[in-house]
Order: structure tokens, then C-alpha cells, then sequence
């Protein structure tokens, strides 16, 4: 018999292919793709950040966990959407102008879509109208901005002010996150949340989408 805590411990412990193995295998006994990501994915993901936090994990270790859960969750996406299932909140991610670090913000895309969240990258380099046209277009609930350089951080701004012009404003809310942001700045701009690490910002989202 299938045993699915091993799906947990997988992605615990960063085995992309097991994870994948136990996940096929499930969905071809036809267990309920829900049920695989309620039950094992969201709470191995949560296991991660609480030891990232702890620094029982580091970066590698953490980043391991994340792909090994973005590659249990390649057979189940697809089927959840076709079910109609709901996802926690929609998400637009990216870098802002001028920035081109990424390992931090996909990072923060895995552990989102591990928690369920439908997840849209726009990548780095990102000018403030991409990100208002993702906005839109994903009819977004959460827009979650990095900067890693402290030249390109006054770009948060940026985005939030075009957002406003563009009458957006009251209808998502915003995390920002990166190496030199701090929650000083996060509250000086005018952003919903701060994100300190992956862990805490997918916190953050579930805390806006009123999960927590």
C-alpha cells in the first residue's frame, strides 16, 4: 500500500524524484489531488520555512525542498484546473527595473505555489507597467515585488505609484521582499507586507488572503 507521508518526507528532504514517484503513483490510484497537496505538500513546505527559520535549514537545503515540491506539483496542476479547484490567491512576481537577481524571487514562487497559490512570473528586469499589465491580466490578488541592490529598491515605488495612477491600488495587495528591504521601507512606501525570507512571505500572503 502507498504510503503518502513519504510524500512529506520527500520533499523534506529535497528528493525531487521520489517526490515525483509517490505523486504519479498516488494519482494513479486515484488519490485526490487536493488531498496530496493539503495534506503532504502544504504542510512539508511549512515544515521547511519552520526549520529554515530555525536555521536548522539553510538556502541549499531550502532550495532543494522547493523544487522537489514544484516537481510533485507538475501531474497535479493540471488536473486541478480542470476540476475548477480554486487556488488560495493569484499571484504576479518579478524583479523590479534594473535588477536582474532571480535565485530569491523564484524561491519565493516555489514556496508560494507549494502553499497553492497560482503563481505568475514575470521574471527580473521588470519594468513598473509589466507588472501592472500582469496585474490585470491575472486578474492578480497579491503582487509580490524583489529587489536584491538598494539602487533598485526605490522601483517598489515605482510600481505602487503606477498602480494607483492606474486605479489598482484597492484591489491587490502588495508584498515586497529582498535582501535590503526591510519592514521600515516596506511601511514607507505604502506595501501590504514585507517579506524577510520565503517562509515568511508566503505567511504574509496567506495572512492577506485571510488563511491564517
Amino acid at each position: 500500500m502507498l504510503e503518502l507521508s513519504g510524500l512529506r518526507d520527500a520533499i523534506i528532504d529535497g528528493n525531487d524524484k521520489l517526490a515525483l514517484q509517490i505523486t504519479e503513483e498516488a494519482l494513479r490510484q486515484e488519490v485526490n489531488p487536493a488531498e496530496l497537496i493539503n495534506k503532504w505538500m502544504i504542510p512539508a513546505m511549512d515544515e521547511v520555512g519552520r526549520r529554515f527559520e530555525a536555521q536548522e535549514f539553510f538556502f541549499p537545503e531550502m532550495l532543494l525542498a522547493a523544487r522537489a515540491m514544484k516537481l510533485a506539483l507538475e501531474p497535479i496542476q493540471p488536473l486541478l484546473a480542470a476540476s475548477g479547484v480554486e487556488p488560495t490567491g493569484r499571484v504576479v512576481l518579478g524583479t523590479v527595473k534594473g535588477d536582474l537577481h532571480d535565485i530569491g524571487k523564484n524561491m519565493v514562487g516555489y514556496m508560494l505555489e507549494g502553499a497553492g497559490f497560482e503563481v505568475h512570473d514575470i521574471g527580473i528586469d521588470a519594468p513598473a507597467e509589466k507588472f501592472i499589465e500582469a496585474v490585470r491580466e491575472h486578474n492578480a490578488d497579491i503582487l509580490a515585488i524583489s529587489a536584491l541592490l538598494t539602487t533598485t529598491m526605490p522601483g517598489m515605488q515605482v510600481v505602487l505609484d503606477r498602480l494607483d495612477q492606474a486605479g489598482m491600488r484597492g484591489g491587490v495587495r502588495v508584498i515586497v521582499g529582498g535582501a535590503p528591504i526591510t519592514q521600515a521601507f516596506a511601511d514607507e512606501i505604502g506595501a501590504d507586507g514585507y517579506g524577510e525570507n520565503a517562509g515568511s512571505a508566503v505567511s504574509v500572503a496567506r495572512s492577506l488572503m485571510g488563511k491564517d
